[in-house]
């Protein structure tokens, strides 16, 4: 497979696995009361989900980045 395309693709999962798990997870808080709609709470949610996502992916990057033989 192309680098290029690799990359790209690596990125688009990690974006929709970071939007996946923090829109549930918002879904929940706010559920429970925890925040309203459009604070800081909710914020911080995608921020700190956002950080964590692009903490795994660099370290898993060279799992699935690595070049091909």
């Amino acid at each position: 497979m192309n680098p290029t395309l690799k990359g790209v693709l690596y990125v688009s999962v990690w974006v929709l696995l970071w939007g996946t798990a923090a829109s549930l997870a918002d879904t929940v808080l706010l559920t429970r009361g925890a925040y309203d709609a459009g604070t800081a709470g909710q914020a911080v949610t995608f921020t700190t989900y956002g950080l964590a996502a692009v903490v795994l992916a660099v370290r898993l990057a060279g799992r699935f980045l690595k070049a091909e033989p």
